[in-house]
């Protein structure tokens, strides 16, 4: 009987939760070790399927990275990276986009549809959800007199705009859309976009309650090595400037921030190994990870 009590405790401790966020849009990065692990590939589906459920409009975006690398190694393709960037050419967008929006968020899709939920899959390219242009990357300067210089890395791009029409059509029909982060420029083509950078941008055109980065970290730490539970908008260059937000968590913090600006209420970046993270952000009073507000 005790643990029938403490399941009905949980239950009541996300009551004002589910008022809070019912009929709101959530917007998740899906990526990491839980795109990987069967366990928590499963648990997060259902998840999403919960949160629809109960009346909340959860998008997912999922990177691919991992998935990626082992195509084009299979090809004997040697990947390289400029400032941490995939460089894309025509031959690796190729496999790019077959492997993010033919495999990867096919089996996404496939997943949560035979756990009980109805997902759909796009890319930005379907009908021009993820409007973009080519990305512009600078050398890093080495003298004063030196200006730095642009570097082509290929069909890498940012977004421009997002349409939300396909959105808000699925999701008056009661599906869940699944976003492969490929977008599509002026002139019809491709482009390779970060998926952090695309979960902002639609977070910030749907004005999202939230957005959850799902990470293989536990979030922002301090110095001492601590979690920082909380940040500040107006405290993130200042961390950045300090040395406490560093490295890969920089872009995360900063797609957090443009999306803060946008509109998006708060942002969260979470361990995504830990089982139920979204659900434990979102229905519990403490939450995980580091959440990022105005």
């Amino acid at each position: 009987m005790r643990e029938e009590v403490a399941k009905a405790k949980i239950l009541i401790e996300s009551l004002p939760y589910l008022r809070e966020f019912r009929e709101k849009t959530v917007v998740i990065k899906y990526g990491g070790h839980a795109m990987v692990d069967e366990d928590l590939k499963r648990k997060f589906a259902l998840d999403i399927i919960l949160m629809k459920y109960i009346g909340i409009n959860p998008v997912i975006v999922h990177g691919g990275g991992p998935q990626i690398n082992r195509f084009l190694e299979k090809m004997h393709i040697v990947p390289s990276y400029v400032q941490g960037m995939r460089v894309t050419d025509g031959e690796t967008m190729d496999v790019v986009e077959m492997v993010l929006v033919g495999k990867v968020n096919k089996e996404i899709v496939g997943l949560i549809n035979h756990c009980g939920g109805k997902a759909v899959g796009l890319s930005g390219r379907d009908g021009d959800l993820v409007q973009a242009r080519k990305l512009a990357i600078k050398s890093k300067v080495a003298s004063e007199d030196r200006p730095p210089e642009l570097i082509d890395i290929g069909r890498v791009g940012e977004v421009t705009r997002v349409n939300p029409d396909i959105l808000t059509a699925l999701e008056r029909r009661g599906f869940i859309p699944i976003i492969a982060p490929v977008g599509v420029g002026e002139d019809g083509q491709a482009f390779n976009i970060n998926a952090d950078l695309v979960a902002g941008a639609v977070a910030a055109e749907l004005q999202a309650a939230k957005l959850i980065l799902l990470t293989d970290v536990e979030g922002v730490r301090n110095s001492h090595d601590e979690l920082i539970s909380t940040i500040y908008r107006d405290q993130i260059d200042d961390l950045i400037a300090a040395g406490v937000i560093r490295d890969g968590m920089i872009p995360k913090v900063n797609c957090c921030k443009a999306a803060l600006d946008g509109g998006v209420a708060k942002a969260h970046i979470i361990d995504g190994r830990q089982e139920h993270a979204v659900l434990l952000e979102i229905f519990t009073r403490k939450g995980i990870g580091t959440e990022l507000v105005k």
